[in-house]
């Protein structure tokens, strides 16, 4: 059957079908930091933002915002500011309207000199990348709003240990509801290496009087332990938006979405990934007609979209999470069985594997899909393989109405969902097809001049463990990433900034730039972040 056994899809589909399922999650986005997606979105009327400064006064220039308070906290008003102060400041802000703002994937509001999570924001403001002004934050806030102005974006939409929305102007779509004088948690004549912030002042990071309170990294006593408390709180906060549904504060519009893994948009990126792992994709090397695609494909969709282009309606967010859900935990059960080592005899396991693949394909194996003799093709399950592959996204392309309303990025969804699916579906029927010509599938027995033979059910397990490895590692859900907290404990990935500012950062350098989950302490003693 030349569908069960064509070859896996060379396209990026299955990259773009995993960052749309990713998006405003923060588990996924602090795995793979270099964000690939700016998406138009708007925060509803209602949502609360919050506001750290050393003062009351409401910012006159373009700002930055959390979505919940504990990442606002650290950056209210700073001992280094005033020796004397007792408190600190934080201003909550109530939306009126809802504003229009850009949302950048990845972990963007992260700034590294290294990496490639400011590059999408610099191409837009800047139209190139330069390397000397990774930690230029306020100017690139100035420029994105200045560039954003023509199409009325209120602010922009990033993520760093929790969501922020940098809002171009405090006076439109929100109005000041508290500002309010905070207890300190910190001990003034005791605060915490004052000079690495001086430090990160004069490299202009943020360039802003309500810059962060950073860890000690100076070898304090380790039994003050706030900026420990402050950042883990930080960090907690944001681990409520770790999974789907992920920060549901910010609502995206898919039908406009624009992706950097869009491979008939830009495809001078393709061979810059050719040799790469996913970690290190960047798009800082996109040539300059495909930005200037892009932009203008981006001009497009915030001009007038209601009028020009409503788009069908499809709730895709959902769509792609059915997928997820269907397939990630039976996959990851069907590898837990496929590496578990236990005295069941050979038939006996494949048996139990076989099930689990009917099980994955029940809702498209016909009752008359089975091989007529031990010697015939593949072409009896080829209905198997449609039914999986089609079964979500048939009717859209049935629908010559659907069809019609769909956006350009739309199309781009459409066809990567497609692409994952088709890979989903050759490898599980393939591997199901197996099974049966080993005779493991009670509902469709062997003819009876065959019979099991042992050998070839673990030659026929061995290709089973190959296939799942391969297809899991090309799906790359970050679904499957995760740890076993104990009680007192939560699953956590390297996020910036903590790591980014301690002296020995480098001998670590594996660490943080290919995060993996470890388990830390959700109270005192703290685990290193």
């Amino acid at each position: 059957m030349t569908s069960v056994q064509c070859q896996v899809q060379t396209r990026q589909g299955h990259l773009i079908f995993d960052t749309v399922n990713s998006l405003l999650q923060h588990w996924p986005n602090t795995r793979y930091r270099n964000g690939h997606n700016i998406i138009p979105g708007t925060v509803p009327a209602g949502t609360l933002l919050y506001h750290g400064r050393p003062d009351s006064n409401i910012p006159t220039v373009p700002d930055w915002t959390a979505t919940d308070p504990e990442h606002a906290y650290p950056f209210c008003g700073l001992p280094a500011d005033n020796a004397t102060i007792t408190g600190c400041w934080q201003l909550t802000f109530a939306v009126m309207r809802p504003l229009k703002v850009l949302y950048f994937d990845g972990s963007s509001a992260a700034n590294m000199e290294e990496g490639g999570t400011m590059d999408a924001q610099d191409l837009l403001a800047w139209e190139h990348v330069d390397p000397m002004r990774w930690a230029y934050d306020r100017e690139r806030l100035e420029a994105l709003c200045a560039w954003g102005s023509q199409f009325g974006i209120d602010g922009y939409v990033r993520m760093e240990e929790d969501f922020e929305v940098m809002l171009c102007d405090f006076t439109a779509g929100v109005e000041l509801l508290s500002a309010e004088l905070l207890a300190a948690l910190w001990d003034t004549s005791r605060f915490r290496n004052p000079g690495a912030r001086a430090a990160l002042r004069s490299t202009a990071y943020h360039n802003s009087p309500s810059s962060p309170i950073w860890t000690n990294n100076s070898g304090a006593a380790p039994g003050l332990g706030v900026s420990e408390l402050i950042n883990f709180e930080s960090v907690r906060a944001g681990s409520w938006h770790n999974r789907y549904p992920g920060e549901t504060r910010i609502v995206l519009d898919l039908s406009r979405l624009i992706s950097f893994y869009d491979t008939d948009l830009v495809p001078s990126l393709i061979p810059y990934r050719a040799s790469l792992e996913r970690w290190d994709h960047r798009v800082h090397n996109i040539s300059a007609p495909d930005l200037r695609a892009l932009t203008t494909r981006l001009r497009a969709v915030l001009s007038d979209p209601a009028a020009s282009d409503p788009g069908s309606g499809i709730d895709w967010k959902t769509l792609y999470r059915v997928v997820v859900d269907r397939y990630a935990e039976r996959l990851e059960l069907l590898d837990y069985l496929l590496n578990t080592t236990d005295a069941t005899n050979a038939t006996a396991r494949g048996e139990t594997l076989q099930a689990q693949l009917r099980i994955i394909l029940t809702p498209y194996t016909l009752q008359n899909a089975q091989p007529t003799s031990a010697n015939d093709s593949d072409a009896w399950a080829a209905p198997v393989w449609r039914g999986c592959t089609t079964r979500h996204t048939a009717h859209i392309h049935t629908s010559s109405v659907l069809r019609a309303r769909l956006t350009a990025s739309e199309r781009l969804l459409l066809r990567a969902l497609d692409e994952t699916s088709r890979e989903i579906c050759r490898v599980v029927v393939r591997m199901w097809i197996a099974g049966v010509r080993a005779g493991l599938d009670p509902l469709i027995p062997l003819p009876k001049t065959t019979t099991a033979d042992p050998r070839k059910i673990s030659h026929v397990v061995e290709g089973w463990r190959s296939d799942a490895r391969t297809l899991m590692a090309w799906l790359d859900w970050s679904v499957w990433i995760k740890c076993r907290p104990a009680c007192g404990e939560m699953c956590y990935l390297p996020t910036w900034p903590f790591f980014y500012f301690r002296p020995d950062r480098d001998k670590d350098e594996h660490v943080w730039k290919r995060p993996q989950p470890r388990c830390i302490r959700m109270f005192e003693p703290y685990s290193q972040l």
